[in-house]
């Protein structure tokens, strides 16, 4: 004989998480129904020209660092970086496209996108490179004075930006800052040995974190001014090879 469905033992043991079933909980969507992210063409528009500045900017990015690396000649990396720029500088001429990209800084915070060396060549151009390219691809042409390399200037730009973010980043010790600002010099002086604005500040706080011990860190104070004479010196280095 068959043992009452009710009184059956159970086939396996009851658990924590054995909950009963509730009828409590349901779909409040059509889970067949198609998600629409927009609600107009105009809207589809604008969104997909916010997803090709993000692509934009990760693409330069990359180039940007194979650049660097001299995984690609000049005259590849000016004409990709060229082609980049003005999709770019296309797709911000839509003003509904501009007013919701805002500005540079506040898109890439927006969408956390860490690309310095594509934000610094978007917001500098290609001029730089593109003067040095031209000089060495075209047949009896001079190149600019002191023969300027565009692997080193990315270099040098390089380093600047990585110094700033250290010093953004709350890395005050003469362990982190001098052996990074000592980069920034050597980058600088392959580059030109032109003066410039600032650039004799880089020497004195290079001076200044020689002098210090090596478990010493500089104050807030310090690093504040620190960050400004970097960023006018920066400013300075860029307006000479421009």
């Amino acid at each position: 004989m068959y043992n009452n469905p009710s009184t059956r033992n159970l086939a396996y043991a009851p658990t924590p998480y054995a909950y009963p079933a509730t009828n409590t909980l349901s779909a409040r969507i059509n889970l067949d129904e198609e998600v629409k992210l927009a609600d107009s063409a105009a809207e589809r528009d604008l969104i997909d020209s916010l997803a090709e500045i993000y692509s934009i900017i990760r693409t330069l990015d990359g180039l940007e660092k194979a650049y660097i690396k001299d995984a690609l000649p000049e005259i590849e990396y000016s004409d990709m970086c060229s082609k980049l720029l003005k999709q770019y500088r296309s797709i911000l001429n839509d003003e509904n496209v501009a007013r919701e990209f805002g500005d540079l800084d506040t898109f890439t915070q927006k969408w956390d996108i860490e690309c310095p060396r594509a934000k610094e060549r978007l917001k500098v151009g290609l001029s730089s490179v593109e003067t040095i390219t031209v000089a060495k691809a075209t047949p009896g042409s001079t190149a600019p004075q002191g023969n300027l390399s565009g692997s080193l200037i990315l270099a040098a730009t390089e380093n600047f930006i990585t110094f700033l973010d250290a010093l953004r980043l709350n890395m005050f010790s003469k362990t982190q800052l001098h052996p990074i600002l000592s980069d920034v010099i050597q980058s600088v002086n392959k580059v030109t040995d032109q003066d410039f604005e600032n650039r004799g500040k880089i020497i004195q706080w290079l001076i200044t974190l020689n002098q210090m011990k090596t478990s010493e860190e500089l104050s807030e104070e310090q690093a504040r001014d620190l960050a400004f004479d970097m960023e006018q010196a920066y400013n300075g280095f860029k307006s000479i090879i421009q």
